[in-house]
């Protein structure tokens, strides 16, 4: 293996919303900043994602100073969202998790989502990420936490096992659906200049001077069938992960990550494997 670079950081304000590419980005012990703090939820206080709703891929979610956001979407005008004050918290769903969250403020916010999607949804704010919601116990660390995110801090993949799983791909049964784009997978960090699959072997890391754990492989769902540029769906990858990478009853693809030390970290930096 050559030199091992971070190539590409990923973070998305709004859980199942556009993801946004930046330079750098402060890793906190829950994730990165600014990633997964707000999300949708239905009528009956349950978590909106692409799963269901492939459509969320076409809204973008931009950050702003002091944790609020500016949402738009194709055919509506922007709104702006303040961080909303804490204190009146609700009980939500989150997959297996019952969590408190903070509703947006503004009843205005709550229907520009539910116009966009199609179905009453409101938009609600994870106030406090360092008690609100436990890493999963059977692969965490006494004390560790996640933001809104599926179950990990961080989401990592790497440039050459994209490439490898392109190939795959193209020798498969819907070979016109490739070669597939890194953002299907939605990861946090992507690195370059590994060998395929190599992280499958990695234990603890550090990117740049941060530290992480890996904590287990990504079981991958419908949402990397997703064009994230169109919302529309096809087959790939899952059909080629099921024939090729499947762990357990899982289809996997890139390694969750859990921080065991905070810092920032920026396109460029070295990637070393420790463990």
């Amino acid at each position: 293996m050559g030199t091992a670079l971070l190539h590409s950081i990923h973070v998305h304000p709004v859980k199942a919303f556009r993801s946004l590419s930046l330079r750098e980005v402060s890793v906190e012990p829950w994730g990165p900043a600014g990633d997964r703090r707000w999300m949708l939820i239905d009528d009956g206080g349950r978590v909106v994602t692409q799963r269901g709703h492939p459509r969320l891929a076409l809204a973008a979610a931009d950050l702003l100073p002091g944790g609020g956001l500016r949402l738009s979407a194709p055919g509506t005008d922007p709104v702006t969202v303040p961080v909303p004050p804490s204190g009146r918290t609700e009980r939500v769903r989150i997959f297996r998790d019952d969590i408190e969250v903070v509703p947006a403020a503004d009843d205005a916010v709550h229907a520009w989502c539910s116009a966009f999607l199609g179905i009453g949804v409101r938009l609600v704010h994870l106030d406090d990420p360092a008690t609100r919601r436990p890493v999963d116990p059977e692969f965490a660390l006494p004390g560790e936490t996640v933001s809104l995110a599926d179950g990990y801090p961080l989401l990592l993949t790497t440039t050459a096992s994209l490439d490898a799983l392109n190939v795959l791909v193209a020798e498969g049964d819907h070979a016109g659906e490739g070669p597939l784009p890194m953002s299907r997978f939605r990861p946090n960090i992507v690195v370059g200049g590994t060998t395929a699959w190599a992280e499958d072997t990695w234990s603890r890391i550090t990117v740049g001077e941060v530290v992480f754990r890996v904590a287990k492989p990504s079981g991958r769902c419908v949402v990397t069938t997703t064009d994230q540029r169109t919302a529309e769906r096809g087959r790939e990858p899952l059909h080629s992960l099921g024939r090729h990478r499947r762990l357990d009853d899982k289809l996997v693809f890139g390694q969750n990550l859990v921080p065991l030390s905070p810092g920032t970290i920026r396109v460029g930096d070295r990637v070393t494997v420790l463990a």
